[in-house]
């Protein structure tokens, strides 16, 4: 019975913690993901640029 106490108190302790926490609004929500899809379509691209030159280069000394 003493693990419920713990786990009740645990439960207790995220939700005093949760509360503590400054939730980002509407609007800076959707920038900062917008920001971060848009890096990584950006960093997807580079890579795939990246990969078809070395590939090409591949090709070319294999060929």
């Amino acid at each position: 019975m003493r693990i419920f106490k713990r786990i009740g108190k645990f439960l207790h302790e995220v939700r005093v913690e949760l509360k503590k926490v400054n939730w980002p609004t509407r609007r800076e929500f959707t920038i900062f993901t917008s920001i971060v899809l848009s890096a990584v379509v950006v960093i997807g691209v580079f890579f795939w640029i990246l990969d078809s030159i070395f590939l090409a280069v591949l090709q070319l000394v294999i060929g």
